[in-house]
């Protein structure tokens, strides 16, 4: 057993991508809180999933919202009569015209490191500057120390960042891993004195799980899991919520769960699993070998899923290069926002997680796209059915950059079935609630704290407008523009410049390109 754990923890955590990064500077962006803020004429989209209405007023006082005013009807002129009266000092966003949402939660938003590069004022400002005003960081891999004091600077808006909700990888700084329940409590024990929020977990013994999941349910704390295959067996998704484990992300564990005529994934002989090849080509085969749509088995497993209140974060996002490689790697962001480190970070190598594109070819692309045929009709029928699903990105490996990768995470939600309101809620509300702060968060209403996103486009018709690249539209006079991008992210009262922070990332990126004399070329090609 102990083997097999510090295997995994190696395997997951290897110093490459647990290297801490440098501290975030200092905040020197956005404006406010201010006494008073006047958001003046949106439409509003509030998160509970209702619909849109609009136009209104929203006051902020501070970091919190004073007022909601319906300011008239679309289409005709803004009853002025109705609107708050301006003060002086009053600082009033002329929205008329434009969408306001609540602030997006990222729930599986991993920082980065020296592995990929990255500097957490690039990560953190890709992140606002696509509306996201908070994120889960599952597994802390900067390190302890570090999650916790950036998490507590951001709470107290000393840097340019979202909101940081600290989930520790199990096991984590514990000598030669826990290796016991009674570890497992001391362990679950000495983190949640220590100011973690969460818990994410890979995989562990049975009685191991168990006495953590029961220990951080009774202090409090939330928890995840990605049930890696090394552990799967001994425990898989619908195993561990009967443990008492609140959600997972992936999808791992949760074919294996609806396994009928097997116990074990149907290996290739040859299978290695630090093979990333073998790890991935594999995984894309795992929901063929499940039981079938709307069988016995696949409604029970569901049914005992939503009655144990679990929560599914599934993350499509970060495995669609596996389905369609060229796309991940042209993706139109790369080349202005993509910093040289994290575009080497991509590239195919056998030592790198994630970097497994060694012979990818049709067949596995293939293999893939019937994956997430299969994975998103669950998802998608889980949440027609009451259950909670959240957004997440994972982004900072395959192919997938920060920001863009949460808005993509939004399309892939849409192609399984969701409806946008349904979308806007997941990435709101819904992510509250699994964070246990949707009585501050979530929605846009009074007495609330003010996390919000402003876009001039509908982002229910499309949401590529949610992009920092916009969308593509040709006007009634045959020309060609791009449109939206979101234009402000407000979080705890700060009004930020959403495009003031891209363009601060894109001069990040111009910096290193010309210091390294670098330019970005597809792998194997010389042009």
């Amino acid at each position: 057993m102990k083997f097999i754990y510090t295997l995994l923890f190696t395997l997951l955590f290897t110093p490459a991508i647990m290297a801490q990064m440098p501290d975030a500077p200092d905040r020197a962006d956005g404006d406010g809180p201010y006494d008073r803020l006047i958001i003046r004429g949106a439409t509003m989209i509030d998160g509970t999933g209702s619909p849109a209405v609009g136009p209104v007023d929203i006051v902020i006082e501070g970091n919190r919202i004073a007022q909601i005013r319906n300011v008239g009807y679309p289409g005709v002129p803004i009853d002025e009569r109705r609107r708050p009266q301006a003060e002086e000092g009053d600082r009033e966003i002329d929205a008329e015209g434009m969408y306001i949402l609540p602030g997006f939660v990222d729930m599986h938003a991993h920082i980065g490191g020296n592995a990929q590069g990255t500097v957490p004022e690039y990560v953190f400002k890709l992140w606002l500057a696509h509306g996201i005003t908070g994120i889960r960081e599952p597994g802390s891999f900067n390190g302890a120390d570090w999650t916790l004091r950036h998490a507590e600077r951001s709470r107290n808006n000393e840097i340019t960042a979202p909101r940081i909700y600290p989930y520790f990888g199990f096991g984590m700084g514990y000598p030669g891993g826990v290796q016991t329940p009674e570890q497992a409590r001391e362990w679950v024990q000495s983190i949640h004195e220590r100011g973690a929020m969460g818990i994410k977990f890979f995989g562990a013994h049975p009685d191991v799980l168990e006495a953590a999941f029961d220990e951080a349910n009774k202090l409090g704390l939330g928890s995840m899991a990605h049930h890696a295959q090394t552990h799967v067996v001994y425990a898989n998704a619908l195993e561990t919520a009967k443990m008492g484990l609140q959600g997972m992300t992936h999808w791992y564990g949760l074919p294996e769960a609806m396994f009928e005529d097997q116990v074990i994934q149907n290996y290739p002989l040859d299978y290695n699993y630090s093979n990333e090849q073998h790890r991935f080509e594999e995984a894309g085969k795992l929901w063929d070998q499940a039981a079938a749509p709307g069988s016995d088995r696949w409604n029970s497993v569901m049914q005992q899923m939503l009655d144990l209140n679990y929560d599914l974060n599934p993350t499509f996002t970060i495995y669609e290069a596996s389905r369609d490689l060229m796309r991940g790697r042209r993706a139109e962001w790369h080349d202005k926002y993509t910093l040289p480190s994290l575009w080497r970070f991509y590239q195919p190598d056998r030592r790198a997680h994630g970097s497994y594109w060694f012979d990818w070819g049709t067949e596995q692309e293939v293999a893939w796209k019937r994956n997430y045929t299969l994975w998103m009709q669950f998802v998608n029928e889980f949440n027609n059915r009451g259950g909670t699903v959240t957004l997440g990105s994972d982004a900072g490996y395959i192919f997938k950059l920060y920001g863009f990768a949460y808005i993509r995470e939004m399309e892939l939600m849409r192609e399984a079935g969701f409806h946008p309101l349904e979308i806007f809620q997941s990435a709101s509300l819904k992510a509250a609630e699994v964070l246990g702060n949707d009585h501050e968060l979530g929605t846009i209403e009074v007495g609330k704290l003010a996390d919000l996103v402003i876009v001039e486009e509908n982002p229910q018709q499309n949401i590529k407008v949610l992009y920092g690249t916009g969308a593509i539209r040709v006007d009634d006079n045959n020309e060609l523009k791009r449109v939206g991008g979101v234009k402000y992210t407000i979080k705890d009262g700060i009004v930020f410049d959403a495009k003031q922070l891209l363009d601060d990332v894109a001069r990040m990126v111009d910096q290193k390109k010309a210091e390294e004399e670098f330019e970005i070329t597809q792998p194997g090609l010389n042009w």
